[in-house]
Parts: structure tokens; sequence; C-alpha cells
């Protein structure tokens, strides 16, 4: 029970554009710093408020090609048929091997290639209260253009019908609760800063 309970994991949390996976994250890594958040790299370029090398890596279309050519990711897609988005090989490495429990927050496609290299990672569905839910929050962030918005719709459609690969699923509709469901499929103790 000793070693094995406490060996560091990594959990991949997916699921549908805008059911608030970065805002779960954000929570999590200020609430449980015992969490380790591995930041994705991206060609998106930041919405107001992100911070580059907190919410994401923000880098350019051609270094992201170096990095696929040097084999630096773990998983990487794209994303709504637009951006990039990948998560560094190196740096999940890097926290295992400090003894720290890693959170992936990636889409589906990314999830699915981490299964395929990481079979005893933890994989955890995050969805909404309904559809009708997601489309207000998109809609609500006005982030995006209509025709962005009706993109990402049609994402969340095929993201929503994947939701019986994954271990576990949290339903997104108290942040706090879903952030203590989250931290115990992780395994971790329940203990935080507040």
């Amino acid at each position: 029970m000793s070693s094995e309970a406490s060996a560091p994991q990594v959990t991949v949390l997916a699921g549908p554009t805008s059911v608030g996976k970065s805002t779960l994250s954000r929570y999590v890594r200020e609430t449980y710093p015992q969490v380790h958040f591995s930041v994705s790299a991206t060609t998106r370029p930041a919405r107001p408020g992100e911070v580059n090398g907190e919410d994401y890596l923000f880098i350019s279309d051609r270094r992201f090609d170096e990095l696929l050519a040097e084999d630096a990711f773990l998983e990487w897609a794209v994303v709504h048929q637009k951006y990039r988005y990948g998560t560094l090989t190196a740096t999940v490495e890097e926290a295992l091997s400090e003894g720290k429990n890693v959170l992936l927050e990636i889409d589906l496609q990314g999830a699915r290639q981490v299964r395929a290299k990481l079979r005893a990672a933890q994989f955890v569905f995050l969805a909404p209260p309904s559809f009708d839910d997601l489309v207000q929050r998109l809609i609500g962030r006005g982030t995006e253009s209509e025709e962005e918005q009706q993109r990402r719709l049609e994402t969340a459609r095929i993201e929503l019908a994947a939701e019986s690969e994954f271990d576990v699923t949290i339903i997104n509709d108290d942040i706090e609760r879903a952030a203590r469901e989250l931290i115990a499929c992780m395994g971790i103790e329940l203990t935080t800063n507040a």
C-alpha cells in the first residue's frame, strides 16, 4: 500500500468545448498545489486574461513544426480544424520523476494518443449538465465568432459521444464539487490552502 498508493500518476481531463476544462484546471491549480498542471503548447492566440506559460505556451506554427520534428510531444492535435495543441513529453516526465501527480487538460484526440502511450493514466471526462448548458456557455463567453461557435458545437457533439472511452465522468455543474471529485479520482488527500 505504501509505495504504490503514493506513486505519482498522470490524469487526463478531457471533454467537449466550453464545458469548463480550463476553469476547472485553473481552480485545481490554485486550490490544490500538490497537483502539477501540465501546460499545453498551442498555435492559437491568447484570449483576454490568459498568461503565456501559465494557461498555455503560445508558440508559432514554425516552432510547433520544429517540436514535431523533434518528436517532443506526448500528444498533439489540430483542434476545431484550426489551431494545434500539444503536450510536451519532457514536462510530464520531469514532473513524474519529481514525484508529482500530473494533470493534463487536453482534447479528445490528445486523450486517445495518451491512452495509446500511457495505459496506466487515469482518464476523466468532464461533461456539461446538458447540451443546452454547453451552448449557453459557449455563446456566453463571447470569445468566438458565430462561425467559430458553430464549428465548436459540431465538434462538441462528436466529443460528447466519446464519453464511454473514459474511466470516470464528472458533471461540471459546480466548480468546487467537480474539483473535489477530480482530486479524489487522482487519489490525492482532500486538503486545500483555504
